[in-house]
């Protein structure tokens, strides 16, 4: 079983003329975990991973994959099996000579390609022309090609993207799989909720620099705790919250006060005279603590970040 091996990324920076596309960007991806690297379009993300792969010369800092440059590794497709955008593929071939041209020109044996395509699910379509293919198929092709090599690391690039919720939930499956196997499993995406249901940790980047690292559980105190409060008369509690200093905005079921728990509202409440129908603290879910993050760019719970600056890149 292929061992995985630590990808570090330490102030890595990557200028085209005046525009920065990674900002001074630092974090490590672990084996036997799937790490979820995120952010919207535009953040840096694919110009990252290129920069890992030696397809692109950083400006400054440095990408490693078990302390060693890309392009320094003796075996790159034993060792890292990477998919980058959508991969293409020669319409007329079939799977598995598609694979073969790749084996021999990596030196692997001939027995790795129907190994490849039963891993993917995709064995009994090997003989098939890639052109007749569906995108879910293409995309399971994509995979197999990065597991060629049996390698200890794989970087994916947006590989759920476009997918149906079928081949979302058997990445999600695949991914979860390597990982057990004690890969390590880098993987991006624009959007969290295609990715929360695989990903053990997560690192978020907008406008080319850091804005959290960490658990995926601990993107939920990303957000700023809110307390839902409402009153039949509504007009009474807003003002008894403005006389308090309390910030607050009106939300669909209620008033959102910025408050760190409830009781402070219902004694602001009591002291003003107020009735209150609703009194609770709002739990957000991920997803809205993403796009705080990405939005926002910024942390204000402790975990560690970057100052989000720079310019658009992929």
């Amino acid at each position: 079983m292929p061992d995985g091996a630590v990808i570090e990324f330490s102030n890595i920076t990557k200028t085209f003329g005046t525009v920065t596309a990674v900002n001074d960007l630092s974090f490590t991806v672990e084996p036997g975990r799937v790490t979820g690297f995120l952010g919207p379009n535009g953040a840096g993300k694919t110009t990252t991973l290129r920069m890992l792969l030696g397809l692109v010369a950083p400006t400054s800092g440095t990408a490693t994959i078990g302390g060693i440059r890309y392009r320094d590794l003796p075996r790159p497709l034993q060792t890292v099996g990477a998919a980058l955008e959508a991969a293409s593929f020669h319409p007329g071939r079939t799977a598995r000579n598609h694979l073969a041209v790749y084996a021999r020109a990596a030196g692997l044996p001939a027995a790795r390609i129907d190994a490849v395509l039963h891993l993917v699910g995709l064995s009994a379509h090997g003989g098939q022309r890639v052109g007749g293919y569906s995108l879910g198929m293409r995309q399971r092709l994509g995979l197999a090609f990065t597991l060629l090599g049996d390698p200890g690391v794989l970087v994916l690039d947006e590989p759920i993207n476009g997918l149906d919720p079928e081949g979302i939930k058997w990445i999600r499956g695949f991914l979860r799989a390597m990982a057990d196997e004690g890969r390590t499993v880098l993987v991006s995406s624009h959007l969290l909720s295609e990715v929360q249901q695989s990903v053990d940790d997560v690192i978020i980047i907008a406008t080319g620099a850091l804005v959290h690292r960490g658990t995926l559980a601990s993107l939920e105190t990303e957000a700023a705790p809110r307390i839902l409060v409402d009153s039949p008369d509504r007009t009474a509690l807003a003002a008894a919250l403005g006389h308090a200093g309390i910030e607050f905005s009106v939300g669909r079921t209620g008033l959102l006060a910025a408050a760190p728990d409830a009781a402070l509202i219902g004694h602001v409440a009591f002291l003003a005279g107020v009735e209150l129908s609703a009194l609770h603290r709002e739990r957000k879910g991920l997803e809205e603590a993403f796009l705080a993050l990405v939005n926002g760019g910024g942390d204000t719970h402790g975990n560690e970040t970057g100052n989000a600056s720079g310019g658009e890149s992929r």
